[in-house]
């Protein structure tokens, strides 16, 4: 007995003083989903609404405007992502564009036009890891390393929104991205539009898109979708035409008299 409570003791001590600490993971995550209805009203995200009043995160437009905020994720590139920034251009439409550290690696042109034509550069981690198995210091190391390879290649110098990777999220992990200045965004409206292998025709993205629409509707979209590329275009003239308007983040964020900086319009 007297040996192993020496061993433990010893054990103790040697963690008290080591220069290695285990890290807390946040751990126990949800994947961000909510009730779809075909009533073009706000869908029901029961639990999820709490956590994210209690930590500055959105998901929607909750005003009963006709706003919709075009939200696009951005991990590698297949060649659309000039083409959405055409149409968006065209049509005055801003948008935020989630990305990662790698897709800024390989695409700084792209990212520099997009700060550049007005629209907001938002987080979606370096290495798109699940954020409910890592460390609050892997964390920060993961948005603060796109942070500043943002700047390094836009006038973009700080990045305010975050998107967690994959959508996975709990109480922890937005309280922790809450206290490293992020704001967190997810979506009200979204489709399978990511797999390549698997693209539909324009007429897909624009039905899936049109059978959810509402006021407030905060759209995730995929820039590797060709569908989604080739549907923008008459996506934003038809819902202009039924009175939508479309808005940027900041307009979001600023309703709700939080204190953020402005980017974009």
């Amino acid at each position: 007995m007297q040996n192993w409570m020496a061993a433990i003791i010893t054990i103790m001590v040697f963690l008290a003083f080591s220069p290695y600490q285990p890290g807390v993971h946040a751990q126990s995550g949800y994947g961000w989903g909510f009730n779809k209805n075909d009533d073009h009203e706000l869908p029901d995200i029961g639990k999820y609404k709490q956590m994210l009043e209690g930590n500055d995160a959105y998901y929607a437009d909750e005003s009963g405007e006709k706003n919709i905020y075009l939200t696009f994720d951005n991990g590698y590139e297949e060649g659309y992502t000039d083409d959405i920034l055409d149409v968006l251009n065209k049509h005055h439409v801003p948008a935020t564009f989630f990305v990662t550290g790698q897709y800024v690696d390989s695409e700084p042109n792209l990212v520099k036009r997009m700060a550049n034509e007005g629209h907001i550069i938002g987080n979606h981690s370096y290495h798109h890891p699940d954020f409910t198995t890592v460390t609050k210091k892997t964390m920060r190391k993961e948005l603060e390393s796109v942070e500043k390879e943002v700047a390094n290649v836009s006038n973009q110098e700080e990045i305010k929104y975050l998107r967690p990777p994959q959508g996975t999220f709990n109480e922890k992990t937005l309280k922790w991205s809450n206290e490293l200045g992020y704001i967190n965004i997810f979506w009200s409206l979204a489709f399978t539009d990511w797999d390549t292998d698997d693209q539909q025709g324009w007429k897909y993205a624009y039905d899936k898109i049109m059978e959810q629409i509402h006021p407030g509707a905060l759209i995730l979209l995929h820039t590797v979708s060709s569908d989604n590329a080739k549907a923008l275009d008459k996506l934003i003239t038809d819902l202009k035409n039924e009175g939508y308007q479309f808005r940027s983040l900041d307009h979001l964020v600023l309703k709700t008299m939080l204190p953020r900086p402005i980017y974009g319009y």
